[in-house]
C-alpha cells in the first residue's frame, strides 16, 4: 500500500475523490424518482445480483427514490422446463396460454419478487413487493399486433395507477414491481413486457430517470465492438441511427421504450450493461458513465 506525503494511503485518497465526484449527482437527484428495469443477464450470477441490490440500496440511502421493475424470463423458462411445457415465442414475445400464465404469475409475483425483497432487506435496505395487479397498478387488454397471430395472455398496457407505488416511496420503501397486469377486458391477468411496463411507470411517476439493464454495453456504432459505444443520443438522432443500421434487432424496442418515456416527460433514459458490476452507480454518479443515455437534449456535456 503506497502512502502520500500526508500519510494517507493512495487507496483512501482515491476513494475520497470518488465520493467528491459523486456529490453533485447526489445533490441533483436527491428526492427524485428513478425507475430501474432489472432482469435477464443482471440476474444470472450472485455477484451481479448483489451488485445491483447494493446500488439500489445506496441510492435509497442518499435520498434517491428508486423503483425496481423486474422480469424473470430465465426463471419462467426453468419452471416450464421442469414441468415439461415448451417455451414458445412469436415475434420475440412469449406465447402465454392459461397454464403458462399461471406459471408466469406464480414465478414473477411470487418467487422472483419475494426473493428480491428479501435480498434488499437482508442487505440493509427497506423494500415492499408489488405486482401490476395490486391497486390496478398496470391495467392491460389483450395484445393485438394486427398480424393475425394470437399471443394468448400477453397484454398491452392501457393504464397505470401509480398510487400504491407513490405511497410505498412516501413510507421509505423501495417498491419492487413484478410485471403482471390486471385485465380490463375480462377476468384475467396478463403477461406484459417488462421494459414497456418500466417506461409506462416512469411516465406515471414523473420520474427523473428510466434505466434499462440489458446484456450489451448500450448502443454500439459497430456491432460487437464495445469501444464503439455511443454515450449520448438525442431524440433527433434516433431515426438517423436506425436508418444507418446502428439501432437494430432487440435494441429497437428498448430505444422505443426510452423515446416513449421521454415524450411522456421522463427527463433522461439509460441503457446499461447488466453484466458490469455497479453499472447503475457508474452511470448515475460519475462523470464517465457506463452506457448509453437517451434524452431530448441535442448537446450533453455531462451526466447532469
Amino acid at each position: 500500500m503506497s502512502i502520500t506525503e500526508n500519510g494517507i494511503s493512495n487507496n483512501n485518497a482515491e476513494r475520497a475523490k470518488i465520493l467528491v465526484e459523486a456529490l453533485p449527482y447526489i445533490q441533483k437527484f436527491t428526492g427524485k424518482v428513478v425507475v430501474i428495469k432489472y432482469g435477464g443477464n443482471a440476474m444470472i450470477t450472485p455477484e451481479l445480483f448483489d451488485a445491483v441490490i447494493e446500488d439500489i440500496i445506496l441510492l435509497q440511502l442518499v435520498g434517491i427514490h428508486t423503483v425496481l421493475v423486474h422480469g424473470g424470463g430465465l426463471e419462467i423458462n426453468d419452471m416450464l422446463d421442469k414441468l415439461g411445457i415448451e417455451s414458445r415465442f412469436i415475434n420475440g414475445l412469449r406465447y402465454t396460454d392459461k397454464e403458462t400464465m399461471n406459471i408466469v404469475q406464480s414465478i414473477l409475483c411470487g418467487k422472483v419478487n419475494k426473493d428480491l425483497v428479501s435480498t434488499i432487506t437482508r442487505m440493509g435496505g427497506s423494500a415492499v413487493g408489488l405486482c401490476g395487479i395490486d391497486g390496478k397498478l398496470f391495467e392491460a387488454k389483450k395484445l393485438d399486433m394486427n398480424d393475425g397471430e394470437d399471443y394468448g395472455y400477453v397484454g398491452e398496457i392501457v393504464g397505470v395507477n401509480p398510487g400504491i407505488v407513490v405511497q410505498a416511496i412516501k413510507d421509505g420503501q423501495i417498491p419492487v414491481v413484478a410485471t403482471v397486469a390486471f385485465g380490463v377486458d375480462g377476468e384475467t391477468s396478463y403477461n406484459v413486457n417488462a421494459d414497456t411496463a418500466a417506461a409506462e411507470l416512469a411516465i406515471a411517476l414523473r420520474a427523473e430517470k428510466l434505466i434499462l439493464l440489458t446484456n450489451t454495453r448500450g448502443v454500439l456504432r459497430e456491432k460487437d465492438n464495445d469501444e464503439s459505444l455511443i454515450k449520448h443520443i438525442s431524440m433527433e438522432q434516433i431515426n438517423e441511427l436506425r436508418t444507418q443500421g446502428v439501432i437494430q434487432g432487440g435494441m429497437i424496442p428498448k430505444i422505443k421504450c426510452c423515446a416513449d418515456a421521454i415524450v411522456g416527460g421522463v427527463r433522461r433514459t439509460h441503457i446499461l450493461d447488466g453484466r458490469i458490476p455497479h453499472s447503475i452507480l457508474i452511470e448515475m454518479l460519475t462523470d464517465e458513465g457506463a452506457g448509453t443515455m437517451i434524452s431530448a437534449d441535442c448537446v450533453l456535456t455531462n451526466q447532469l
